[in-house]
């Protein structure tokens, strides 16, 4: 198949709702590889998303380890407030006050953007609402706090969607990005953490005052969500959400292209779970599901592949071998399926 977009051009088409010329292969990153996009936190924000972790813009300490491949967490059992009807003594905005955006958006760009002709760049509003009051609070407490102290709970997360606000406003106008992202898991691989009903009450409006920021400078939003949250996907659709980064097997994925076709583009969509007989499995196995992925999802665009072997250990040999039969068979079927 002869195409003429560039893997970055084609895979905005689909963040834009758009037909693209071949299904955009999201590459697993190592030398050589340029990502498709940039998920970049604006340096405002700090580095304790980073690898060696640290504090946060509110005062949340953030820790990382070999064990989580260095995914950085709220410190466990440090949380700075215990009693959500006491928040307004404990938490306090960030100040950035004489903060240069325009010199931040130059480095930010710099940093994250190696060749700007194959990875778009796409940045955070910092909209995070659910993880950030979490981290103030922990699971056990801070979802105690959502069921018993509704009203404090959305004094609290006004307060905070004001810094959000902040941060977007002056991203979207001096970092100018290719893509918007929100990055906020709700849900556990099993079910969300709350009933869809208080997250559209909670927390979907107040996101929607982020994106339509976004939405009014015709950036494409993607929304990150781990898990099977199948269910609160419909009105973050309604709110402006363009793609769904990772779509996991724990959902029915089948039935959200049904619903929503290129509305909302599925990236992701593929995981290989390690059998009983690890290492001892069948390529033909292995590229039988991934043909399977594409046969399911990407019908008329829409569909965004990305997924490798479900393991940390990304250096085993074994992991790598499988790896590229995944992307091999990928990258075949890109090309080939809107022939």
């Amino acid at each position: 198949m002869t195409t003429h977009l560039t893997p970055k051009e084609n895979f905005l088409r689909v963040a834009k709702g758009e037909m693209p010329e071949y299904v955009p292969v999201a590459p697993f990153g190592g030398p050589g590889q340029e990502p498709l996009m940039a998920m970049a936190d604006p340096c405002i924000l700090g580095s304790f998303r980073g690898p060696g972790g640290g504090v946060d813009p509110w005062g949340v300490t953030f820790i990382t380890g070999e064990d989580i491949d260095f995914a950085a967490l709220p410190k466990p059992n440090d949380f700075i407030l215990t009693d959500v009807t006491k928040w307004r003594d404990v938490i306090k905005a960030p100040d950035y006050s004489g903060f240069d955006w325009e010199a931040a958006a130059r480095s930010d760009r710099a940093k994250y953007v190696q060749n700007p002709d194959k990875t778009a760049f796409v940045v955070a509003g910092y909209a995070d609402l659910f993880q950030q009051f979490i981290g103030f609070m922990g699971f056990t407490e801070g979802l105690c706090a959502i069921y018993e102290e509704q009203e404090e709970v959305e004094e609290l997360l006004d307060y905070m969607l004001e810094h959000s606000l902040y941060i977007t406003k002056n991203m979207v106008h001096y970092y100018k990005p290719e893509g918007y992202y929100i990055l906020d898991d709700t849900a556990s691989k099993l079910q969300p953490f709350i009933s869809p009903t208080l997250f559209e009450e909670l927390f979907v409006p107040r996101y929607k005052q982020c994106l339509d920021i976004a939405r009014e400078a015709n950036i494409p939003i993607f929304y990150h969500n781990c898990g099977r949250c199948e269910e609160l996907i419909p009105s973050m659709v309604d709110i402006g959400v363009s793609v769904w980064d990772p779509a996991q097997p724990e959902n029915d994925l089948v039935s959200v292209k049904n619903k929503f076709g290129r509305k909302l583009a599925i990236n992701g969509g593929f995981e290989y779970r390690m059998p009983v007989n690890w290492p001892n499995v069948d390529e033909e196995e292995v590229r039988d599901q991934v043909r399977k992925s594409f046969e399911d999802l990407s019908t008329d665009g829409g569909f965004i592949f990305s997924g490798m072997v479900t393991s940390l250990d990304y250096m085993d040999p074994d992991v790598q071998k499988v790896n590229g039969w995944i992307l091999d068979e990928a990258n075949k079927l890109s090309k080939i399926v809107y022939k």
